[in-house]
């Protein structure tokens, strides 16, 4: 495990983590799913997240290496699901969309995944390996996991401070600043 860590590293780590999870953007599917279940479960889908986060983090390459992809061309296929997911958050479209399971609990399907620890969250992590220590990136994804939880917790009070236009407004300066990691991490990789 690399050691390697400096604050610049974890803060870069938590702010391409928290665009990519993009949870104050969520914060409409969050309040949706707490009308229809009742309550969310905000210990348990952020701790459930979390342990898909970390497992894909320690055991991502190997899967990988299993279908003989190495990690700068995963990192290159991030880059474009993230360039991708900025261009989503920028010009308010859908390119990505995943099925809520009617039949789940709410706070494992679809809010820990795909929601919170989905296809984006983990090919940036692993694209995220190609630049970042471990440690870095375990620093990166526990900050978020915290702010994760403190979104679910007050998911109903952040709404009404936010407003609809905050939400907006916020959702495309982390499009931009997405777009702008994306082709980072392809030159990167190219």
């Amino acid at each position: 495990m690399e050691l390697d860590v400096s604050f610049k590293a974890v803060a870069s780590v938590s702010l391409i983590l928290f665009s990519v999870i993009d949870i104050i953007g969520s914060i409409p599917i969050i309040i949706d799913l707490r009308e229809k279940e009742g309550k969310i479960q905000s210990g348990k889908a952020t701790v459930v997240a979390g342990i898909i986060m970390v497992l894909f983090l320690i055991v991502g390459t190997q899967i990988l290496s299993l279908f003989g992809i190495d990690v700068s061309s995963f990192a290159i296929a991030g880059a474009i699901i993230l360039f991708l997911l900025g261009i989503e958050m920028i010009l308010g479209i859908v390119l990505f969309r995943s099925e809520a399971d009617e039949g789940g609990t709410g706070s494992i399907v679809p809010l820990a995944f795909p929601l919170i620890a989905g296809a984006g969250t983990m090919t940036t992590i692993i694209s995220l390996k190609s630049e970042y220590s471990t440690l870095s990136i375990l620093l990166g994804i526990f900050i978020n996991l915290l702010f994760v939880y403190i979104v679910l917790k007050s998911s109903g009070w952040i709404q009404k401070k936010l407003g609809q236009g905050g939400a907006n407004i916020l959702r495309k300066v982390f499009g931009i600043i997405l777009l702008a990691i994306a082709i980072k991490l392809f030159k990167t990789n190219i």
